[in-house]
């Protein structure tokens, strides 16, 4: 975001209280209902500074750091990675389980320390690490859970309470230290090392990954893809073989199809909030492991199929699976421009919803752009990380159209003069008698723990 969009906020407030959002909302919300009747102003208030320097909050909540990247692991496995990514927090009994993505790239200061049987390439340095967490924010242990794939983004958790790890590349065995190909989905298990296999899912395609969704009355798994360059990446949904199948279930196998919208080559010139979109048609991918083309550029055959620039983040929720694109730009090669869109699909009638337009275009106003992690609140709203310019926050947006800041990061990576900030990711929550939500920050790479009274509104 502009310094001086960021200075147009601060001067009008907008920053520290609920204001008008853009989109029909409502469909995404049931949990709201009580603010909405008393009358209350969206959200906790505004964000207090933190004295240390590190995450603002809201008057009345708190956080505790669980990790930083470089520290030592509790398992004795090497440094913490770096680039904290997507994540999910797992129940357990009394602790709180946590799977986290790191994005690494070959120049990451911290790799995922390779450790046998759980490795799938020597050569790249992602995966993903385990928290075990107590009372009060206590670590138990920290782990590898996955080492040796590459840019580990996003994922999303199954309804057998497995982590799916997605891989945002698609580079081939014999690139740079590659000794396998890459652009694969695994599973994790987050409460025992020794049960997962450090193989990729191949029927659920091989190209660049961002997130999943999973419906848990049928078991399709829905999969975001975020191709940095035209023709940009596509919708996805995989129709397992034994679905609900329960952990390895998705090994073996199914049918990948990619998502065609008559009339719509490109999300990015849909402009309107509340458009609904029916008769989405699902189309088979002819070669989901990209061996000669990637998986984009397939022939799908008359009509093609639809694309979209940054597809982000992916959950589902109710009746219908929600996924995001952060942004879309003319001059990169999109039909238009936004600032990020939030979409709902509702398998039942095939019907395809914008359901919010984020950024200046659509209202001045509104807070925050390039929104990529998103979950469920506790309080029935949305959670979106921000992944734009400028400041970083943790937005939280209601049913009535209003949106109001949860968190905002502090720790400058860049200079006094230029300063910079990272960005948020791996929004989840978890309850279990207090409430609490996990995030990551990517760089410095941090996970936060933040109680406070989530449940007031």
């Amino acid at each position: 975001m502009s310094v001086s969009r960021r200075r147009l906020l601060a001067g009008t407030g907008a920053v520290g209280a609920g204001i008008a959002f853009t989109g029909a909302v409502e469909e995404l919300f049931a949990g709201d209902a009580a603010a909405a009747a008393a009358g209350g102003r969206a959200g906790y208030g505004p964000l207090v500074p933190d004295p240390e320097g590190v995450l603002d909050l809201p008057r009345g909540f708190r956080y505790t750091v669980l990790s930083r990247e470089g520290e030592r692991l509790r398992s004795g496995e090497g440094a913490v990675p770096s680039n904290f990514d997507g994540m999910a927090a797992f129940p357990g009994r009394g602790r709180t389980w946590l799977v986290r993505n790191h994005e690494n790239r070959p120049d990451a200061a911290h790799r995922v320390p390779p450790v046998e049987g759980v490795t799938y390439d020597p050569g790249a340095l992602g995966g993903c690490t385990a928290l075990e967490v107590g009372h009060g924010g206590r670590v138990h242990t920290e782990r590898v859970a996955i080492a040796g794939t590459a840019v580990n983004c996003a994922g999303g958790p199954t309804p057998w309470n497995t982590w799916l790890t997605c891989e945002e590349n698609e580079d081939k065995a014999g690139t740079g230290n590659y000794t396998r190909d890459h652009g694969f989905v695994f599973e994790v298990d987050p409460y025992r090392q020794d049960r997962t296999v450090p193989e990729p899912l191949e029927a659920m395609g091989r190209f660049q990954h961002e997130a999943i969704a999973v419906d848990p009355r049928d078991g399709t798994v829905y999969e975001t893809e975020d191709a940095f360059e035209r023709p940009f990446g596509l919708f996805y949904r995989f129709l397992p073989e034994r679905p609900r199948g329960g952990f390895g279930s998705l090994r073996a196998g199914g049918r990948l199809e990619a998502m065609h919208v008559p009339g719509v080559p490109d999300l990015s010139t849909v402009q309107r909030p509340g458009t609904v979109l029916d008769g989405v048609q699902w189309k088979r991918v002819p070669d989901p492991l990209a061996k000669e083309t990637p998986i984009r550029f397939q022939d799908f055959g008359r009509g093609g199929v639809t694309h979209a620039q940054k597809l982000e983040g992916c959950y589902w929720g109710g009746d219908r699976v929600y996924f995001v694109t952060s942004f879309a730009r003319r001059a990169e090669g999109s039909g238009a421009d936004h600032f990020g869109q939030v979409w709902s699909y509702e398998p039942r009638g095939r019907r395809l919803t914008l359901v919010i337009v984020f950024g200046p275009d659509t209202d001045v106003r509104t807070p925050g752009e390039s929104p990529d992690n998103i979950c469920l609140a506790p309080q029935g709203g949305l959670m979106v990380c921000e992944d734009g310019g400028g400041e970083q926050h943790v937005y939280g947006v209601t049913r009535r159209r209003e949106v109001y800041p949860v968190a905002r990061n502090r720790q400058n990576i860049g200079t006094e003069a230029e300063p910079e900030w990272g960005e948020f990711a791996g929004v989840t929550f978890c309850g279990g008698g207090r409430t609490t939500m996990y995030v990551n920050v990517y760089d410095p790479g941090t996970t936060f723990a933040v109680t406070g009274p989530w449940n007031r509104y």
